[in-house]
């Protein structure tokens, strides 16, 4: 079991920046893609933004490219994304998520998540 803790939400205007944190315990973190996905009301989960477990390798939303950066530190048990340019459309409950292999954009494929965190962008 990998157990997955997320923090760094809030409240930002539109144009500003957050930066969500995954603390990761329990198995090895590091034997794992970790992924970022976000839930906005009346609407379905959805990929942001993954990560290989070397970090070499990441994917991302289009909605995202170029705002957004994933990024993990395995010494520490941790994943981030750096969000910037932020936009009201980007409010949402972010999770991070855990699954053996590759990354991928796929909800079911990830068998560990968190809580959830909330991001509001105001307008």
């Amino acid at each position: 079991q990998v157990q997955l803790v997320e923090s760094g939400g809030g409240l930002v205007q539109a144009g500003g920046s957050l930066r969500l944190s995954c603390a990761a315990s329990g198995r090895t973190f590091v034997n794992y893609a970790m992924g970022w996905f976000r839930q906005a009301p009346g609407k379905e989960r959805e990929f942001v933004a993954a990560i290989r477990w070397s970090g070499g390798s990441t994917l991302y939303a289009d909605f995202v490219k170029g705002r957004f950066t994933i990024s993990r530190d395995n010494a520490k048990n941790m994943m981030y994304l750096q969000m910037n340019s932020l936009k009201p459309e980007d409010t949402a409950v972010y999770y991070c998520a855990g699954k053996g292999g590759s990354g991928s954009m796929v909800v079911s494929q990830y068998p560990y998540w968190g809580q959830g965190n909330q991001v509001t962008v105001s307008a």
